[in-house]
């Protein structure tokens, strides 16, 4: 997320085939340089940031049993995810729609088509479909065997914080 509460994030496809899947991954992840590749293959940054988008830094887990999960989420022309936090880094990436995020911490994001999401951790949040079109997410879960990646939380009064 940006400070200046806009973010671009795009690709229209539906499905992603496995070495674009990853090439995804590295990008949001890991700093890609031009030479880590031979021959056609192409890399282009599409975020590089310590904080997420309302500034507050990153904090990785110290963990015996790491685990990553990588999914897809679909939100419908209307529809929110409900206000909810994470205790464990998330990133995201827009492939369709427009994400409005509120935060509890008063801020509000709003994303694009090819825009990266680095999402705030235990901190509220609530996403909510501004458009006609079906937002539709390439989420990844960098967590723990058997500990949550979503927690469900009341909607806290806005600037109030959300654990």
């Amino acid at each position: 997320m940006r400070s200046d509460s806009t973010k671009k994030f795009s690709m229209n496809a539906r499905f992603l085939k496995p070495g674009v899947f990853f090439f995804i991954l590295f990008s949001v992840v890991a700093t890609v340089r031009a030479d880590d590749y031979v021959g056609t293959v192409k890399a282009e940054k599409i975020l590089v940031t310590t904080t997420a988008g309302n500034g507050q830094k990153h904090a990785y887990l110290k963990t015996e049993r790491p685990e990553v999960t990588a999914m897809t989420v679909e939100i419908p022309p209307g529809a929110e995810t409900g206000w909810h936090l994470h205790t464990v880094p998330v990133y995201a990436y827009v492939l369709a729609g427009t994400l409005e995020v509120k935060i509890a911490d008063g801020k509000t994001f709003t994303f694009k088509p090819g825009d990266a999401i680095v999402e705030v951790q235990n901190l509220a949040h609530n996403g909510r479909n501004l458009g006609r079109e079906t937002v539709r997410l390439v989420v990844f879960y960098t967590g723990e065997e058997g500990r949550p990646n979503v927690t469900r939380v009341e909607k806290p009064e806005i600037g109030g914080g959300g654990r």
